[in-house]
């Protein structure tokens, strides 16, 4: 994996429109696998995010670092579920995709990329960065459409809501489709996007993302295998044992 910016120069390079549009059309038909919860998560144990300086340890690590951390504060069994499989759509690493494609910060694609983009100055490789109408202020999209109606970078956020949207609560599939969109929740860019829906979600997101840094400082890693009795109890309470992936 080469480093940081590398990375970041060939996600900015080749998340255009049409390539989130294909990838779309590509893992929406959820056919890519038949598989539980916690064996995706068992899967998460032999990977780790290279282009994620905060994140040392397996995703399946980080994962229930994360969701224990949210457990000790007494939240709610949804939002403990979230905690634990937030990160599970970078599965997509295991069906072959690259890593650009896969992790790293969102952004929407088709109007002007905002200013506090991490390295946004590698849009200028993106041909999606000279095109007249996706590099205007609005592009594509009316003012206060609704982020459901937007179009972000694909990555393991998107492809996870895909799975799990007829599964779990609209404030659980928020923070799991916008988790890594941090422009929006951390830079406070983009509020042009948002609908009242939106307004209402960003309080959870900008709540989980607080667990999901925490979570980092965590020194004793948990052991799988005596947690999951509980989260497969969990997981059984919004899941059926298989899902399409």
């Amino acid at each position: 994996m080469p480093g940081i910016p590398q990375f970041y120069k060939e996600n900015h390079t080749h998340q255009t429109l049409e390539h989130v549009l294909a990838m779309k059309q590509r893992y929406g038909r959820l056919d890519n696998a038949w598989m539980g919860v916690w064996e995706a998560l068992e899967l998460m144990d032999g990977l780790v995010d290279s282009a994620d300086p905060d994140v040392k340890t397996t995703q399946a690590v980080h994962a229930l670092q994360t969701a224990e951390t949210v457990r000790r504060d007494g939240q709610p069994d949804w939002f403990i579920l979230t905690a634990l499989i937030h990160d599970l759509g970078k599965i997509l690493y295991f069906m072959g995709e690259s890593q650009w494609t896969v992790v790293g910060d969102t952004f929407p694609v088709g109007c002007r990329y905002a200013e506090k983009i991490v390295y946004r100055e590698f849009f200028a490789n993106n041909p999606d960065f000279y095109d007249s109408l996706y590099s205007s202020a609005h592009g594509i999209y009316t003012p206060h459409c609704g982020l459901r109606n937007v179009h972000l970078s694909f990555g393991h956020d998107e492809y996870m809501y895909m799975v799990c949207k007829n599964y779990l609560p609209p404030e659980a599939l928020a923070i799991i489709r916008y988790h890594s969109f941090y422009s929006w929740h951390t830079e406070g860019e983009y509020a042009w996007l948002m609908d009242d829906h939106d307004v209402e979600m960003l309080k959870w997101v900008k709540q989980f993302n607080k667990y999901d840094l925490g979570s980092n400082l965590v020194e004793d890693p948990p052991d799988l295998e005596s947690l999951k009795p509980f989260y497969t109890d969990l997981i059984a309470k919004f899941f059926p044992p298989k899902i399409r992936w």
